[in-house]
């Protein structure tokens, strides 16, 4: 079959100016895109600001004959989403791919959470997604076409430990990515979302001696296909590292259905609740309302 091409396709993708967002764009760029490589150039917690990082990618791409141009506003403000898209239609002419990618790190427990450590968090993760893709929408419903690629962590998905605020906004992330599939589909805007496993600079030191088997580059294939224009699916979630790569879902058990449902009958119930056999899948809220109609008959 043919290798995966993006000729003509223009790329934006956050936080590229290293790890996983300069893995992206380095390859979507030797695939053909025209890359917009956005960094705000901070330090792991989101503080300070530089254009060396992205500058820098931008000339790696350009040095091997790719196309890409270097943006540096801050994902975290609504003023600064519509620049990173504007810097794609000004630069190449349009906009057809969205990697959100950008994201830092504040890490605490919950008892010591305070509001310095959650709202940038949630700024730079969640409402930063928002932020973009918000612009970029309007040219991809215009156009018909448009692939958006979220990233998501297991911190959100499964939990870890003194990451409350980035849990929160990376599990945001992926009800964005389920409501942005439902809304996408009629205009073929396709939106999925990775939970990757990485070696970069937000987690090197958190990874210890595996780190070296988790390249950024081991997800970055992923990616690829979730942006290509032949992509089949929406709305999903794929666990991906060092190579693996695993479908990550919300499924719904039959559980029990009693009109006359009281507290007693729930703890007499609770294993039959909990029972995962014969789970159903959901493809958006509708689906998974049929199901509780279908049960209560």
């Amino acid at each position: 079959m043919a290798d995966l091409g993006f000729d003509g396709k223009v790329a934006i993708v956050t936080g590229a100016g290293g790890g996983l967002g300069r893995s992206h764009a380095l390859e979507l760029a030797r695939r053909g895109a025209l890359v917009v490589v956005n960094d705000l150039g901070g330090s792991v917690d989101g503080t300070g600001s530089a254009t060396t990082a992205a500058q820098a990618v931008v000339d790696e791409i350009k040095a091997a004959g790719g196309e890409a141009v270097a943006n540096y506003d801050s994902v975290a403000t609504p003023e600064g989403g519509a620049s990173i898209v504007q810097t794609a239609l000004d630069t190449f002419g349009g906009v057809h791919i969205l990697v959100n990618n950008a994201g830092i790190l504040r890490d605490s427990s919950f008892k010591n959470m305070d509001k310095d450590k959650l709202e940038p968090v949630l700024d730079v993760h969640l409402k930063g997604a928002f932020y973009v893709t918000q612009p970029a929408w309007a040219h991809f419903r215009e156009q018909n076409y448009g692939r958006i690629v979220m990233t998501s962590s297991a911190a959100g998905i499964f939990g870890n430990f003194g990451q409350t605020n980035y849990g929160a906004a990376k599990m945001g992330l992926v009800g964005l990515t389920r409501v942005l599939a439902v809304e996408g589909a009629k205009n073929n805007i396709k939106a999925n979302a990775i939970a990757p496993v990485a070696k970069t600079r937000m987690t090197e030191d958190l990874l210890g001696p595996v780190a070296d088997k988790l390249l950024p580059e081991t997800v970055t294939p992923v990616v690829v296909y979730l942006a290509h224009e032949d992509v089949p699916v929406t709305g999903e979630v794929y666990s991906v590292g060092g190579g693996r790569v695993a479908r990550v879902f919300t499924a719904v058990t039959p559980g029990i259905a009693d009109p006359k449902l009281t507290a007693e009958g729930v703890r007499d119930s609770f294993a039959q609740i909990r029972d995962e056999s014969g789970y159903k899948v959901p493809a958006n809220l509708t689906e998974e309302l049929l199901l509780g109609l279908e049960a209560l008959g």
